[in-house]
């Protein structure tokens, strides 16, 4: 993708270093900045450049921020702002609260930045097969600019409307995938209490009408208990909290992610942190009585 506008990237994490990386192969002129500068140097063989410091991106058209928590988006705007040079629009991509996300809007107003919440679907393998997706709010015009470099970090994107939208939309969609888990967790236990192989039941499952990206995608950590951390148990509480404080805002009763949110703490509270969220599979076997072993079979997760 060839475009007049310089790109300016903060944040080469797992999710970070993926997107960023799509961009520079599609041909933007991508300028990364990373707190550790050897992880986002790994970039340069796709054409992006390593910034020494985060101020050197403030003279960027667009300037992309991924990064962990609210917190940290706050500290690394604050510094790429400190000098007299700034972006023309700034697009954030990390999950962070409604609040967060307007008072961000508000700095950044204040400078004459434009502003787009553009929260994402996906992670680091989803990006590597072209799947990940956005869902983005704020001026329908910046939408429409930025809406290249979006497409081709992944499928596309949407645009829900003005201010935090995409945010409350994100955080639905977390708390979805919490309370999906955690169910897809319940049914496949049963079926293999009762004697069913989790391969079987999944293949089956991922063939109906219940099945879905997202069903098949995890088969493969089911099946063969493979927990590599693609969303840690952390990130999840974090998400699902957000789904539950935008419940009592909005006067939304969430039973399910209520019950999900407790139990995602439980296994939290048993060490169960090192491993991908999908440990809530362990979690409901042994609560079930059931001990799981890998079953050994070779399964796809629907990505390629």
């Amino acid at each position: 993708m060839k475009s007049r506008h310089t790109v300016g990237w903060i944040g080469a994490g797992r999710m970070g270093f993926e997107m960023a990386g799509r961009l520079a192969k599609s041909g933007s002129d991508v300028l990364v900045w990373n707190r550790t500068r050897e992880k986002a140097a790994p970039l340069e063989k796709y054409g992006a450049k390593a910034a020494h410091r985060i101020d050197e991106l403030a003279s960027r058209d667009i300037v992309f921020c991924m990064v962990s928590t609210w917190k940290d988006v706050k500290e690394v705007v604050t510094n790429l702002l400190k000098g007299n040079a700034k972006p023309r629009m700034l697009i954030e991509c990390s999950s962070i609260s409604l609040e967060g996300s307007a008072e961000l809007r508000e700095i950044l107003e204040k400078k004459g930045i434009q502003y787009l919440a553009a929260p994402v679907s996906g992670n680091a393998k989803v990006i590597k097969a072209g799947k990940l997706s956005f869902v983005c709010s704020g001026p329908k015009q910046a939408y429409e600019e930025a809406k290249p470099f979006l497409d081709a970090m992944g499928k596309g994107s949407s645009w829900v409307g003005e201010g935090e939208l995409a945010r409350i939309v994100k955080i639905c969609h977390n708390v979805f995938l919490g309370v999906v888990t955690q169910s897809l967790a319940e049914v496949t236990v049963l079926a293999e209490k009762a004697g069913v192989p989790r391969h079987a039941f999944l293949e089956f499952m991922n063939q109906s009408v219940m099945g879905s990206t997202f069903t098949r995608y995890k088969t493969p950590a089911f099946v063969n208990l493979d927990f590599k951390v693609t969303f840690t148990p952390q990130l999840l509480r974090k998400d699902m909290d957000l789904g539950l404080d935008a419940g009592r805002r909005f006067e939304v009763p969430l039973p399910l992610a209520s019950a999900t949110r407790d139990l995602i703490q439980s296994m939290i509270g048993q060490g169960w942190t090192e491993q991908d969220f999908a440990t809530l599979l362990l979690q409901q076997a042994e609560a079930s009585g059931l001990k799981l072993i890998p079953e050994n079979v070779e399964v796809g997760d629907g990505l390629s």
